[in-house]
């Protein structure tokens, strides 16, 4: 099929989210959109999807045109979405989220959810998914809900599927995995829009490359185009891709977590007798496969886990058993995994959010009132020194793309003296411009001397930004290995191989798998 939009605009109020774009997807072509958080690139696909009415120009499905007055007729001309955002019904099970909006029945009415369940399972199958159609979304890993947005896709038989972001919550070996289905689907004469501001992705999957700018279309480019090249044009200017920063210089060990177990409900360890210590003036960042304790290890340093037992402190002082706002008040700044459940709320203003952890005392309140000129002018300045685009401070952040959206926790939580930053997938959704600035941003508050703890998937950027690396395999430590440690050991140690058969299985025998022994490790179980 062969989709086309010409002259596509959408303004909202002021605000010109997409300027007059061309876009040609030819049948059975991969072609990949790049560009900055806000640049408009979701807000072209959904136009093209039917969520938005464009302001100006017409999209043309094999050369005739179309109108979309919602998603459903998108669907029926053939054209399917995966969103950043997912679009999922969390009390719902995975097969009831599948068929909704597609329900077929079956004698006297019934809803006929056995066919629904089986197109679920060949998909499963044909493409290593696992996924249980009868769980409930809740319960499932962030990453294990992105495999069903693209089965949703996938059940629909999309003849254009558009990928938004699809692998900014998937492990490498998953991305790997997506790859190979896009390939599969592209061969199947799948035309695929896939936006992605990971540069190798974009450059392994790629047939032509399209570069949006803040609403424009400033130019196009081979997947033979350097990295380097590509990530200029998304920003405008020239990008350092790797982070310049100088050797740690560890202080005391003021953060230690000793024999700290968290239990699910139904009893099983999902962390798993834990002991590390991080220093002041360095970053240990947490590796691993999405869904061996990670989550719940920052969640017990937050006191969000009821059932957590061991020993976190801070500076000397105990913080489990301490409610969130203790041990937010003892200097703990904490970026969330899922920055609209447990980061923002996406009603309040951007000024609201940046002081929801502070708007009970100065300078943002006074007795029981608060000063909404002082929290206006503080929003203000950090919108300047962070780079949020926005038309406003009024503006409800649940307004703002993804990256964007990501600034202002980090805008807030990097707003105050922090004795301890925890930052778990900090720069999940955002493009290089922004990884780039987040990055400077998580150095220089090691440099200032705050313990950092890392949490992320991305092993790149678990390599650009640790002094030390800390592995976890179902819930256990498997070691904690210098910064500089190969990937390939890495890789090794995310499926629970110990470092030190790790370096030698991947012919490292010499190399910096080796753990380090001058702090707690645990023991480096397997």
């Amino acid at each position: 099929m062969k989709l086309e939009l010409k002259g596509i605009t959408k303004t909202f109020g002021s605000l010109v989210a997409n300027d007059h774009i061309d876009l040609l997807v030819e049948p059975g072509q991969v072609h990949c959109l790049l560009g900055e958080n806000g640049a408009g690139k979701s807000t072209l696909m959904n136009v093209l999807y039917g969520l938005y009415d464009p302001t100006e120009g017409q999209i043309l499905v094999d050369d005739e045109p179309v109108v979309f007055k919602g998603p459903g007729d998108a669907m029926a001309a053939g054209i399917g979405m995966v969103h950043q955002h997912f679009m999922l019904i969390p009390v719902f099970t995975v097969v009831e989220n599948v068929a909704l909006g597609n329900e077929t029945t079956k004698g006297a009415g019934r809803l006929d959810l056995d066919t629904t369940r089986r197109k679920i399972k060949e998909i499963s199958d044909k493409y290593g998914f696992d996924v249980d159609p009868d769980a409930l979304v809740e319960d499932l890993p962030v990453g294990v809900q992105q495999r069903v947005e693209i089965i949703k896709a996938l059940v629909r038989d999309a003849k254009v599927l558009i990928l938004d972001e699809p692998t900014a919550v998937l492990t490498p070996q998953e991305t790997d995995e997506l790859l190979d289905i896009i390939r599969q689907l592209k061969t199947n004469g799948t035309s695929v829009v896939f936006i992605s501001h990971k540069l190798r992705e974009v450059k392994a999957i790629s047939d032509t490359i399209t570069v949006i700018r803040r609403g424009k279309v400033v130019g196009s480019a081979d997947p033979s185009a350097s990295a380097t090249e590509l990530a200029s044009a998304m920003v405008g200017r020239a990008v350092n891709l790797s982070l310049e920063k100088a050797p740690a210089r560890p202080g005391e060990a003021t953060f230690a977590v000793r024999n700290l177990t968290v239990t699910d409900h139904n009893g099983q360890h999902v962390v798993d007798d834990l002991s590390f210590d991080i220093a002041q003036g360095e970053v240990l960042a947490i590796a691993g496969v999405q869904g061996n304790g990670q989550t719940e290890l920052t969640e017990a340093v937050l006191g969000l886990q009821p059932h957590a037992r061991g020993s976190v402190k801070l500076d000397g002082k105990e913080l489990l058993g301490r409610s969130v706002k203790q041990v937010l008040d003892a200097g703990v700044g904490f970026v969330p995994e899922d920055r609209q459940v447990d980061g923002l709320v996406g009603a309040f203003s951007i000024a609201e959010n940046m002081i929801l952890d502070r708007y009970d005392r100065a300078p943002f309140a006074k007795g029981i009132g608060l000063k909404p000129s002082v929290i206006a002018a503080h929003a203000e300045k950090k919108i300047s020194e962070f780079d949020v685009r926005t038309p406003s401070v009024t503006a409800a952040v649940g307004t703002l793309s993804g990256g964007n959206q990501q600034k202002v926790v980090l805008a807030r939580e990097l707003s105050r003296p922090l004795r301890l930053f925890i930052a778990s997938q900090p720069t999940r959704g955002l493009d290089v411009g922004s990884i780039e600035f987040v990055h400077k941003r998580v150095i220089a508050e090691r440099d200032h001397g705050t313990p950092v703890m890392i949490v992320s998937t991305e092993l790149d950027e678990v390599l650009e930004l640790a002094d030390r690396i800390a592995v976890l395999y179902r819930g256990r430590l498997v070691g904690i290995v210098p910064g500089n440690t190969s990937r390939d050991v890495l890789g090794l140690m995310m499926a629970g191989i110990p470092p030190e058969e790790a370096g030698n299985a991947a012919g490292l025998h010499e190399t910096a798998a080796t753990p380090t022994t001058e702090r707690h490790d645990g023991g480096g179980h397997a």
